[in-house]
């Protein structure tokens, strides 16, 4: 993972519709992300419209973002998680079907989907990546991704 986050972009020049799923499942460090997404949204993307949807865990996620996604309306979706890894290839199995299913989605859906749903291997990696007003806050990183996204996307459509 990156020691730094990417620069902050310049703001968006219209309000977005936006959606964060997120797992509940590891809450406390989940909700530093959606903190930290929401915190520099209210910056980069001014009046836009966010809303939050949890489901039980990291596996869920990629249904809960197709859900939103079908009902449309949407410019892009934040998919928020947390996965330890364990002693077996649990985590793993799982990291890599909510990866591919989110690129899928966002592939045939033409959404973006940030994907922040994140596999530690200790506590101290999550905190530093997960608390609000962290550093290196991935939920902070999501937000810059998302609204360089929309604008590479406006650009193109132009």
């Amino acid at each position: 993972m990156s020691a730094e986050l990417p620069d902050r972009p310049d703001p968006l020049t219209f309000p977005r519709r936006l959606a964060i799923v997120a797992s509940r499942y590891n809450e406390e460090l989940v909700d530093g992300l959606i903190d930290g997404a929401i915190a520099e949204l209210g910056i980069i993307a001014p009046g836009s419209d966010v809303e939050i949807v949890r489901v039980p865990g990291s596996f869920e996620i990629p249904f809960g973002v197709q859900t939103l996604v079908l009902r449309g309306g949407l410019d892009a979706v934040f998919a928020f998680g947390v996965i330890w890894e364990g002693q077996t290839r649990h985590a793993e199995l799982i990291a890599t079907a909510v990866t591919n299913s989110l690129l899928d989605l966002s592939l045939r859906f033409k959404v973006p989907v940030l994907h922040e749903v994140l596999v530690f291997e200790e506590g101290e990696q999550a905190i530093a990546r997960c608390t609000a007003g962290s550093e290196l806050n991935r939920g902070t990183e999501a937000a810059r991704a998302a609204v360089r996204m929309l604008t590479m996307l406006d650009e193109l459509r132009d």
